[in-house]
């Protein structure tokens, strides 16, 4: 997808230029990057965010543990302040906090191999680090609110030790949560406290305020898959795909601000992505401030949306503005067929700006289709693209693409039809029918997958619908196709360490916009084999009548999976069979005296 590759460089020419030249004068001035970044974020945010970045590099350590190296770190950029001439005062800012961890006794006696690291050179270190990281660490136990008057009480005694363990305990749970969505939750955490610490009744206060605050972290939580994801476009893809997909959302979010501002924004955002993603949460914070002002300084460029977000405290706009609004789309914009298809200049235009031509093509389709996923303008953008490349060496281009639209609304369709049918299915026959649905289909595709991790990934498509199918239908596609893609580029990585099948390992070497509607058009994989049937995996006792409906519920999912991997042919009118014999059984014989014997001779 070469138009992805190079459409790096038309941002890099046309709108970093300014934010570079801006950044390297700045930093001229500045001999010591940690006396420049403490200087910039004041003593109490650069604490909180030093605590942050070592809480999600060793998430096994305690507070007090890791309050030591922030100690280090504030002693040093305090020394730095004082004298940046002074030894250790050049460094940059990741190596001093990967100096500090090195230093950390008994590291391999808590992490293992992670301690090998350290043995590595700057930015291999860092990268090794980072691939130690756990997503959903199972050995941190689960948080245990402390009593309303006891919260209270050392929030009056101490607000930053408490705000301090809060920012801990939200950064080592979730290690790839960029740090001012963490610094904004602190803030809403400090503000249910100031409201209800002056209550007479402080539980039933705090108790209204934790809904509230469960819906903020769940939003962080979001938040936190979108740049997860987001840094891995980064890692996987190059810069080309992640300028691409931001500026597709950008100009869907932001339609009425002209191309130039949008794609240095886009750009802009990578520079804070490339730091936020390598764990530099110092320089992630600094940068991403720098870049809200930016945006907050042009409102009447951007969108009117955003105007209640740059009116709150610096740290509670990220949140906001994420989650603001697309605006309003300008009135009048002139069909897109006019200049990219009826044009008698279209191919001139192409070849004498290749990149320029599609970045702008683009902007303007997505900023007319709000209602559309990026993944599908991503893919359009290249479907046109590939028709360009095929008709302009036509010698009639015009009759060459003049059906253009028909065929780029093909994609269009798939994917709201797409949509349409699985929205459909899950309002209509809900949740249960809906992932025994998927539970079915993804075996078929990929069998060799274990039981437990099918069963993982349709309940994570299944939540898929639940989220998307509630949203009005101009937003189901952006979301539904959007967080589909986020499980499947999950289930490549697995891929790659454990090769599922040829077919799985043909849409995984796809581009990034195409997986998805590769994974939906695969069929059952005709080459696997089947292992013999086990009597066993169909031995039921009275366990299945006794047990919890959650757990009886399972047991019944990973015998349809275990089922179809035996009989992958097997019909649906078959399954439905199947499926309605054993509900019979299970009724009757749950009835028995001797449920055992029952199930044995059913």
């Amino acid at each position: 997808m070469k138009w992805l590759t190079l459409i790096s460089f038309i941002f890099l020419l046309s709108s970093a230029r300014s934010r570079n030249l801006q950044r390297t004068a700045r930093d001229a001035d500045h001999k010591s990057p940690i006396a420049h970044r403490f200087n910039d974020l004041k003593e109490e945010t650069f604490k909180a965010v030093t605590m942050i970045t070592f809480a999600q590099y060793l998430q096994k350590c305690s507070y007090e543990g890791l309050s030591k190296l922030v100690k280090d770190v504030v002693d040093l950029a305090h020394k730095c302040v004082a004298n940046e001439d002074a030894p250790e005062c050049s460094k940059p800012l990741p190596s001093v906090f990967l100096d500090e961890i090195c230093q950390v006794d008994k590291l391999r006696d808590s992490y293992g191999d992670m301690a090998d690291c350290c043995g590595k050179a700057d930015p291999e270190r860092n990268q090794c680090f980072l691939s130690f990281k756990v997503h959903q660490p199972d050995f941190i136990p689960p948080y245990q609110r402390p009593a309303a008057d006891v919260i209270c009480k050392e929030y009056q005694d101490d607000r930053v030790l408490l705000l301090g363990n809060f920012v801990y305990t939200v950064a080592r749970r979730n290690p790839f949560l960029h740090a001012p969505a963490i610094l904004g939750l602190a803030v809403e955490y400090e503000n249910a406290l100031k409201s209800c610490c002056t209550e007479s009744d402080i539980g039933a206060c705090l108790d209204a305020k934790v809904q509230q605050i469960s819906a903020i972290k769940k939003a962080a939580k979001h938040i936190g898959v979108k740049q997860k994801h987001g840094c891995h476009l980064l890692e996987k893809y190059g810069e080309g795909t992640f300028l691409a997909t931001k500026l597709a959302r950008m100009s869907q979010k932001y339609p009425k601000a002209p191309f130039a501002e949008v794609s240095k924004m886009v750009q802009d955002v990578l520079g804070v992505y490339k730091e936020c993603c390598v764990g530099d949460m110092i320089e992630c914070v600094d940068d991403w401030s720098e870049l809200l002002t930016s945006l907050c300084s042009k409102q009447d460029v951007f969108s009117s949306k955003i105007k209640p977000c740059c009116e709150k405290p610096a740290v509670e706009q990220t949140r906001c503005i994420v989650e603001a609004d697309f605006d309003d789309k300008p009135d009048n914009l002139p069909s897109l067929v006019e200049k990219y298809i009826q044009d008698k200049e279209v191919c001139q235009s192409y070849k004498a700006n290749h990149d320029l031509f599609l970045a702008e093509f683009l902007y303007e389709y997505s900023r007319r289709h709000p209602e559309v996923s990026t993944e599908l303008v991503l893919r359009i953008t290249k479907e046109y693209e590939t028709l360009l490349d095929k008709c302009c060496k036509t010698d009639n281009p015009a009759e060459c693409y003049g059906n253009a639209v028909e065929e780029l609304n093909k994609y269009v369709k798939e994917t709201q039809d797409l949509v349409k049918t699985n929205c459909d299915l899950f309002n209509t026959h809900g949740e249960a029918d809906f992932l025994k649905g998927i539970l079915v289909r993804y075996t078929k595709k990929m069998p060799q997958v274990t039981t437990d991790t099918l069963l993982e990934i349709g309940k994570k498509m299944t939540g898929v619908g639940s989220k998307c199918c509630s949203l009005p239908e101009q937003k189901r596609m952006s979301c539904s196709e959007y967080y589909l893609s986020v499980i499947i580029e999950d289930m490549c990585k697995r891929q790659e360490s454990t090769p599922i099948n040829d077919q799985v390992s043909q849409c995984c070497n796809q581009h990034y916009s195409f997986k998805r509607s590769c994974f939906t058009a695969m069929g059952v994989d005709t080459k696997y084999v089947p292992p013999p049937f086990d009597p066993m995996m169909f031995n039921f006792d009275e366990h299945m009548c006794n047990a919890p409906p959650a757990e009886r519920e399972e047991g019944q999912l990973k015998l349809l999976i275990n089922l179809i991997k035996r009989k992958p042919q097997m019909t649906e009118e078959q399954l439905k069979t199947i499926s309605g014999s054993f509900t019979a059984m299970m009724e009757k014989c749950c009835k028995q005296s001797d449920v055992n014997t029952c199930l044995g001779e059913e």
